[in-house]
């Protein structure tokens, strides 16, 4: 009688830096508690940033090998039997320190619309949140997070409310 082993599917993931390289940060496959689950192993496929990207996990960490020069955006993206998985970081970098932060789907919602808002409430304020706004797009696109990207990112983390 054949047996067959489970297929161990990630379905959240981290990133933190790598402590094993500079420059670098790592993936970590975490259970909804951010707990790193050691039972993931082998390859599986991630998009960062728009490139396919095949990650060899071990014991629930994966090395992802591109150097990170300055602070950038990281749009990390998962397919797997359960769905799509994607998480947007800001991968701050403090000398030869990466801090990487959770960018929530809902805070890139909320400070365009906050500021429509505003501006329709306020109409001496439609110049000064022009200005915001403009202000807000450039140091997402200096930081590599394009128009494309930064609507994904919102309409992946809508699906995940469905």
């Amino acid at each position: 009688m054949p047996a067959f082993a489970d297929t161990v599917s990630i379905d959240h993931f981290t990133i933190v830096e790598n402590p094993f390289a500079q420059g670098e940060v790592a993936v970590q496959a975490v259970d909804s508690a951010k707990h790193v689950r050691e039972n993931v192993n082998g390859v599986f496929t991630f998009t960062m940033n728009g490139f396919q990207e095949t990650l060899q996990f071990e014991k629930g960490t994966a090395f992802y090998r591109k150097k990170i020069e300055r602070s950038t955006f990281l749009y990390a993206k998962h397919v797997n039997d359960s769905g799509t998985h994607s998480i947007l970081y800001y991968i701050y970098k403090n000398g030869d320190k990466l801090k990487p932060w959770h960018i929530s789907w809902v805070l890139l919602l909320a400070i365009p619309a906050g500021l429509v808002l505003l501006a329709y409430m306020f109409k001496r304020f439609i110049v000064i949140a022009l200005i915001i706004f403009i202000i807000f797009f450039y140091f997402n696109h200096h930081n590599g997070l394009s128009i494309g990207r930064f609507f994904e990112s919102i309409v992946d983390g809508l699906k995940g409310l469905f």
